[in-house]
C-alpha cells in the first residue's frame, strides 16, 4: 500500500522505521493524549512495528509511515486501521488515526494524511463509513477530525478521560 500527496508520501511501515518511530512513541508529548505510557525500549517500536505489518496481512490495511518529501524522513504515522477490538459499542470497522512528531505539528501534515487516507477507504476500500475518535482536551486532533469532515456522534469514557466519538460517511466526504 502506497499513497502519495504533494509533501507526503504513506507507506507500509519496516523494520528499519523502528528508530523514527522509538522518537515518537517515547515522547511524552505525542502520547499525553493516548492513554499508553511511551515506550522506554527500541524493542518496544520493533514490537509495534511487528503488530502492524501483522494487520496487513490479516486485514489488507493498517496504520502507514508519513513520509516527508522533502526531507525524506519519517514524520510519523496516519491511516486507516480494521479495529477488531471493541470501542465504543463498535467493531469490525474503519478507523482513522494518526500521530505525528511535534517539530511537524501545525504543519497541515495531519490533514493532508487524513485526506490521502480517506480517499482511499472510501474510492478503493469502498467502505461507506469512517471512525475516529480523540481525546476530548486534544484540540489540535478534534480540529483535524472536524476540518476534514468528521462529525462527532458520541463520546466514552476512557482510563485518561473522555473521548469523542466521531463518523464520516461517504455521501459526505467531498
Amino acid at each position: 500500500m502506497y499513497l502519495e500527496t504533494e509533501r507526503l508520501i504513506l507507506r507500509k511501515l519496516e523494520e528499519t522505521d523502528a528508530k523514527r518511530l522509538f522518537l515518537l512513541d517515547s515522547n511524552p508529548e505525542v502520547m499525553k493524549y493516548i492513554g499508553v505510557p511511551p515506550v522506554s525500549d527500541l524493542s518496544e517500536s520493533q514490537k509495534i512495528i511487528g503488530n502492524i505489518r501483522q494487520q496487513y496481512l490479516d486485514h489488507g490495511i493498517g496504520r502507514l509511515a508519513v513520509i516527508e518529501k522533502e526531507s525524506g524522513l519519517l514524520i510519523g504515522w496516519s491511516g486507516l486501521k480494521f479495529l477488531t477490538q471493541e470501542t465504543n459499542g463498535y467493531k469490525n470497522i474503519y478507523e482513522l488515526g494518526y500521530r505525528f512528531l511535534p517539530e511537524y505539528w501545525g504543519k497541515g501534515y495531519a490533514s493532508e494524511s487524513v485526506r490521502a487516507s480517506l480517499d482511499f477507504g472510501f474510492n478503493d476500500l469502498r467502505t461507506d463509513v469512517i471512525y475516529a475518535y480523540a481525546h476530548c482536551e486534544n484540540k489540535s486532533s478534534l480540529d483535524v477530525l472536524e476540518k476534514s469532515g468528521f462529525v462527532k456522534t458520541g463520546e466514552f469514557a476512557e482510563p485518561d478521560g473522555i473521548c469523542f466519538w466521531y463518523e464520516l460517511r461517504r455521501e459526505d466526504y467531498h
